[in-house]
């Protein structure tokens, strides 16, 4: 399988929303809310102090246009109190108090600017893991893109064949439902193209918005949650069937496991005013099973050599720091510690979903601490529930 990955570009979101920004504009919003009381130590737990996001946090809070006319509509209310025997003069101070009523902002209104963004990170990230790489846009071979949180047709692989002047004979491969394993995922499905043609070079580019799930009229706990953890991040590497003199890892094997039944634990929900991500609390159980299966795998890996054989350094993105620590209890009391210490760090300034596993790839490879040889680990769960793992060596 071996293939050859360079280090990746990671852009975080610019605009830096501290967690405090959040909690005081929630605890304004819904103060009577049952888990109000409690906020602040619900906001500690995360571990959060401030994430980058794409656009600023006055965006996401804004009303919509239109005001409560829009429901409605202005000529229907208008209508209804001529009918209703009101004066023209009573009719326009009524209309004008109705537009004066903040409304949830629409679907469109949310999503647009989110999806430029989405764009525009997307390109910065691909141009700088091609500089990267030491190649060129007319290097590409094959495109692989993925972003939930902005749906769109065409998508980020038109938008980057477009703006990076990419070969017409490009083969384009969107993602768009991946989530959080859009980065272990696509290293294994660039790794199996590269593996039936060593020529090929493959761009992976993951984009996420995930500030667009924050929804201010929600509040139930489970949104106050999401609200507190995502941060917004766009990454890309470059994946060679050869060698390059640039490449930080090669990647051995991959793996995959799905749980069936688990479809509605952690999911994201189009409704009128937006995307809201909904999380089940029996999410976290199920992740672990996916973990626990992943270990099984290892040892099959390397069941000739049990002991000896063990990670040096684990990329791991299991949606939260309750996983990982599940991880720790239950991996070989042999293997050394430390080896989530870079998952953690990423945490620490919110989860990125799917650009996850690059941004703690990046981590580690600009921690210099890893030599050639060492063996690693990427992991990664999604909705679904279903997981991706790929194992191999630093060079």
């Amino acid at each position: 399988m071996a293939a050859y990955l360079c280090p990746p570009a990671v852009i975080h979101g610019e605009h830096a929303v501290k967690t405090s920004e959040i909690v005081a504009e929630v605890r304004d919003r819904h103060p009577h809310a049952a888990w109000a009381p409690r906020i602040d130590g619900i906001a500690a737990s995360t571990g959060i102090e401030t994430r980058g996001w794409m656009l600023p946090l006055e965006t996401a809070v804004a009303p919509g246009e239109g005001g409560g006319l829009r429901a409605v509509g202005t000529e229907p209310t208008q209508q209804a109190l001529v009918r209703d025997g009101f004066t023209q003069q009573e009719v326009d101070r009524v209309m004008t108090a109705l537009a004066s009523i903040p409304a949830p902002q629409t679907v469109q209104e949310r999503t647009a600017p989110a999806w430029e963004a989405v764009q525009s990170y997307g390109e910065r990230a691909a141009r700088g893991a091609l500089q990267t790489a030491g190649l060129d846009a007319s290097d590409v071979d094959c495109l692989i893109t993925s972003h939930s949180t902005t749906p769109a047709l065409p998508g980020l692989d038109m938008t980057l064949a477009n703006r990076l002047q990419l070969r017409s004979d490009v083969m384009l491969l969107p993602a768009t439902q991946w989530a959080c394993i859009a980065g272990t995922r696509s290293l294994a499905l660039a790794a199996d193209l590269v593996a039936a043609d060593p020529d090929r070079v493959v761009l992976v580019v993951i984009s996420e918005a995930l500030s667009t799930t924050y929804q201010p009229a929600d509040d139930t706990l489970e949104s106050l949650i999401v609200r507190l953890l995502f941060a917004d991040t766009a990454v890309a590497a470059v994946v060679t069937g050869r060698p390059r003199p640039e490449a930080v890892l090669r990647l051995d094997a991959a793996w995959h496991h799905t749980l069936p039944g688990t479809q509605d634990l952690h999911r994201l929900e189009t409704r009128a005013d937006g995307t809201h991500f909904v999380m089940d609390r029996r999410g976290p159980r199920a992740v672990q099973e996916t973990v626990t299966a992943m270990w099984e795998w290892l040892h099959a890996r390397y069941q000739d050599d049990p002991h000896a054989w063990h990670p040096d350094v684990l990329l791991a993105h299991p949606g939260g720091t309750r996983v990982l620590e599940y991880m720790e209890q239950t991996m070989p009391d042999t293997w050394p510690p430390g080896l989530l210490d870079h998952s953690r760090d990423s945490y620490t300034s919110g989860n990125r979903g799917g650009a996850a596993v690059f941004d703690i790839l990046r981590r580690a490879h600009d921690a210099g601490l890893q030599k050639p040889g060492n063996r690693a680990v990427l992991y990664a769960a999604a909705p679904g529930l279903t997981a991706t793992a790929l194992e191999g060596q630093w060079l």
